[in-house]
């Protein structure tokens, strides 16, 4: 653990045991092949959601009504009929689990082991605590940021869920918020910044190109939305580049999604915004 006077620094309470760094690869054609296959998995999974989620910006604004007064529901119903309606959010569920299974399968055929990249059962009592601090630092300026764009009027009024009062809906919420944070940090963490790193790129580089990717798939939440996942995408992505911790990250974008969607879900008619 490295030290300062004989105190523990940041950098090492992160990373006591953090794993070797891949090493570059020279080869063009594995270059090539690298880079072909991370825009396919960005174009079948965040990467076209950036694009659908700027077009629905876009339309947004182009509208009549202004920005402030549109809503944007996060988890809304997908058919009148209850159980139609379940199986359509359980299959969205699954799609985003298959992303985040998409990635760490072509990790492992790559030949890095899933504990190279944090997804591993070594340490939970730390991770869990470094999970509840991360989610208190990006979760309440998240918030804030929120109510900024809103009073700007850049914001539309996000709702979390609007799903009826199903008996599934709390179970459903919770689902979802683990099938989004599953997929977002092990595609845009633990799969994208292990390519960049094998491609050479700088810590900075990959950490500032993965948070905007981050905002762009949030746009269609506005301008506030946008920034705030920037600077999520920028915290989580430096966290794990010095810790090599990936569920930590996977762990607080559920807590976030969580208190998000189910506090919402609970408490829309008491809400002051």
């Amino acid at each position: 653990m490295t030290t300062t006077g004989g105190r523990p620094t940041l950098r090492g309470w992160l990373a006591p045991d953090r794993p070797a760094e891949p090493a570059t690869v020279t080869d063009p054609r594995e270059r090539r092949l690298i880079g072909l296959e991370i825009a396919v998995v960005l174009t079948v999974t965040l990467g076209l959601s950036a694009l659908r989620s700027a077009l629905s910006l876009l339309e947004a604004l182009l509208a009549p009504a202004p920005l402030s007064d549109q809503q944007v529901a996060l988890n809304a119903p997908a058919s009148t009929d209850t159980w139609i309606d379940l199986a359509f959010q359980l299959v969205r569920a699954l799609q985003l689990a298959g992303w985040g299974a998409l990635a760490a399968y072509l990790l492992l055929r790559a030949g890095f082991a899933l504990r190279r990249v944090g997804l591993d059962r070594r340490r939970p009592g730390r991770d869990t605590l470094h999970a509840a601090g991360l989610a208190a630092l990006i979760g309440i300026p998240g918030l804030g940021l929120y109510l900024l764009g809103r009073a700007a009027g850049i914001t539309p009024d996000v709702a979390p869920s609007t799903l009826t009062d199903a008996w599934w809906r709390i179970p459903v919420l919770i689902v979802s918020a683990a099938a989004n944070s599953w997929a977002e940090e092990v595609v845009m963490i633990g799969y994208l910044l292990t390519r960049f790193r094998q491609l050479g790129w700088s810590e900075n580089r990959s950490a500032l190109v993965a948070a905007l990717l981050r905002g762009c798939y949030h746009l269609y939440q506005g301008v506030g939305a946008f920034a705030g996942n920037v600077v999520m995408g920028v915290v989580f992505a430096r966290y794990w580049q010095r810790s090599s911790r990936l569920w930590p990250l996977v762990a607080a974008h559920l807590l976030i999604d969580v208190v998000a969607f189910v506090g919402y879900a609970l408490l829309v008619d008491v809400l002051p915004f």
